[in-house]
């Protein structure tokens, strides 16, 4: 993990920012991920499946169990987990993936846990990813130094 003196935080071990922001900001009594994708430190997307002909087969399940795992996994590295969250943001590429990515959202959030505002977007950083999705939580421990540490 890299840690800035604001709270920024790019995590290692996951895929790293397609541009110059962090994938965490940590600011007082809230914690800010960016948008996240199903995309893997390899630079595979979960979700995707390419047969030998080269025909794609994309997975909104798969894709957005991924993305919350991803997430789940950026907040752990700052102290948060999902039941933190407040707000959810999500970006789908086509309202015909609603039904399944509302399937596997439910698996992880209920009516207690955050807000959510779901969008179609025209496209996302990849032509593989069908959503994208960013999120506010709660920071459990809001007293931490910039390094995470618990004082």
């Amino acid at each position: 993990m890299t840690d800035r003196h604001d709270g920024s935080r790019t995590i290692a071990g996951i895929a790293r920012p397609r541009g110059r922001f962090p994938h965490v900001k940590v600011a007082g009594d809230l914690v800010f991920v960016s948008g996240t994708s199903s995309r893997r430190p390899d630079n595979t997307f979960a979700g995707v499946e390419v047969d030998e002909l080269g025909t794609t087969d994309l997975d909104i399940r798969a894709q957005t169990r991924a993305v919350i795992e991803n997430i789940e996994r950026i907040l752990g590295e700052v102290g948060a987990s999902l039941p933190d969250v407040l707000q959810v943001t999500a970006y789908l590429t086509s309202m015909n993936d609603f039904g399944g990515f509302n399937e596997v959202y439910a698996e992880f959030f209920d009516e207690d846990g955050p807000t959510r505002t779901t969008v179609a977007v025209h496209q996302l950083p990849h032509p593989h990813l069908l959503i994208e999705m960013q999120v506010i939580a709660r920071n459990p421990h809001p007293h931490a130094t910039d390094q995470g540490q618990r004082t």
